[in-house]
């Protein structure tokens, strides 16, 4: 499955209640290979990352956010927020039609997304496997997938 026109859309990712620091800058890393957007954290702030190696926070917008109430009034308009979070009404990422304009938000692997988190998302996706996958690499995960359908 393509994106549609996905040369003029956009597309941001973070992790809400990130749980290490590294996973944060190796998130950043790819966020920035990939072609993000911006990046942003909910709740827990980390400092500068050591393994942020391209520097991405200097590179694109950084965002950070208090509380996840806070991030959401503040979605772009027009963006979809899409979750990353083993659920019952996650579709797989291998079928998964990336929004033009959306968000990514991922959750700590020990917790995932909150309840509210995934309640509020437009769109939720998982992957094919039985246990949770590391923050980072789910994120960049989902960055593929996008970059490679479009």
């Amino acid at each position: 499955m393509k994106v549609d026109n996905l040369e003029q859309g956009y597309f941001g990712i973070g992790i809400q209640n990130g749980k290490t620091p590294e996973n944060l800058g190796v998130l950043w890393r790819s966020a920035q290979n990939m072609g993000a957007s911006f990046i942003f954290t909910i709740g827990k702030r980390y400092a500068k990352q050591a393994c942020d190696t391209h520097k991405a926070t200097g590179a694109m917008p950084y965002f950070h956010y208090e509380n996840f109430d806070e991030f959401y009034k503040m979605l772009p308009k027009g963006a979809m927020l899409v979750g990353v979070e083993l659920d019952d009404r996650s579709v797989a990422l291998e079928t998964f039609v990336h929004p033009k304009n959306c968000v990514y938000l991922l959750g700590a692997e020990d917790h995932g997304l909150p309840k509210v988190a995934i309640e509020k998302s437009h769109h939720l996706i998982k992957f094919n496997t039985t246990l949770s996958v590391n923050v980072a690499v789910a994120g960049s995960i989902v960055m593929y997938d996008r970059n490679a359908k479009s």
